[in-house]
């Protein structure tokens, strides 16, 4: 049995300006598992950097209102909302609440820096 707490995974900035803490990453983790999840809060009145993935990504919304923006469409999300990304989809995310905007992140195959492009 593998546990691991939200609260024992360091906190980072990732390229998009998210804040995020990487619970799992088959590649940094060595585990039989091909995918990767990560616990993200963006801050009310802030939007992440579009980017793009090469790989297909999951977002479940936990807490707060987003706007979610995927390849020039928008959606309100919230609480109970999952978006699927597909593999090179311009996307970002915006807090329109007055609270955390707070998700999971799923990313298959793992998230690798590589596999990420900023846009600007």
């Amino acid at each position: 049995m593998f546990i691991r707490q939200l609260k024992d995974c360091p906190e980072f900035i990732a390229g998009d300006a998210c804040c995020l803490r990487e619970l799992l990453n088959a590649k940094t983790d060595k585990r039989a598992y091909r995918y990767s999840l990560a616990h993200a809060i963006v801050k009310p009145g802030i939007k992440t950097k579009p980017h793009v993935l090469k790989t297909s990504e999951v977002y479940y919304i936990l807490e707060g209102k987003g706007r979610m923006n995927v390849d020039n469409k928008a959606a309100e999300v919230g609480p109970g909302a999952v978006i699927d990304i597909p593999p090179e989809a311009i996307q970002w995310i915006e807090n329109i609440g007055k609270t955390d905007l707070v998700f999971l992140c799923i990313v298959d195959p793992a998230w690798c820096v590589e596999d990420e492009k900023i846009l600007k």
